[in-house]
């Protein structure tokens, strides 16, 4: 297996591994449970530049010629500027009073979603993608990586701990109450 960041050609199967972790969210972002309106929103986003969601803020771990999981980041300073496109584009296709709470803030580089391929989960690829993130940013640049984990995730949370994550706080998305965790 390789981690390498996206390239624009990556697009079409990232969207889909990312809607994995959160379908929930982009349900309220588009008002709808629709899967296809879900994923065409997501692709449309992961295709562009120059937004929270581009695959240029995305790495891919792929084997034998497959992407089998993906993760976004992005630097959390950078979140007003990379998320005004989808706020726009909410607002102006969904929800005219879309107003979505600060997931992240400066001072990390923040994990905005990991998916793993179906037929590849439990194989320790989300694990493999976490410490090459932690490797890379922490060990590396010295960085702090932040992330969100729903309260009713316990194995996520579990797996985060376990990698050396530790709870900061918690924050609300969409009316979802989540932990927020860092490593440094």
């Amino acid at each position: 297996m390789v981690i390498r960041k996206a390239v624009i050609s990556d697009s079409k199967y990232i969207a889909p591994i990312l809607l994995l972790a959160m379908e929930d969210i982009i349900y309220k972002f588009i008002c709808k449970n629709d899967y296809n309106s879900a994923l065409d929103f997501l692709q449309h986003f992961v295709e562009t530049e120059n937004n929270q969601y581009s695959y240029q803020n995305c790495y891919v771990a792929e084997a034998d010629n497959e992407i089998i999981g993906a993760v976004n980041l992005y630097d959390g300073a950078d979140l007003q500027k990379l998320r005004n496109p989808i706020i726009e584009y909410v607002r102006n296709n969904y929800n005219p009073d879309f107003n979505p709470e600060d997931e992240t803030q400066a001072g990390e580089y923040y994990i905005d979603s990991l998916g793993i391929n179906p037929k590849h989960q439990g194989k320790g690829i989300g694990s493999a993608i976490l410490q090459f993130l932690i490797d890379k940013y922490v060990h590396k640049n010295k960085e702090t990586l932040g992330l969100l984990v729903e309260e009713d995730n316990p194995n996520a949370k579990k797996l985060y701990l376990k990698l050396g994550f530790k709870p900061v706080g918690h924050k609300t998305l969409v009316k979802k109450n989540l932990e927020h965790l860092q490593i440094n």
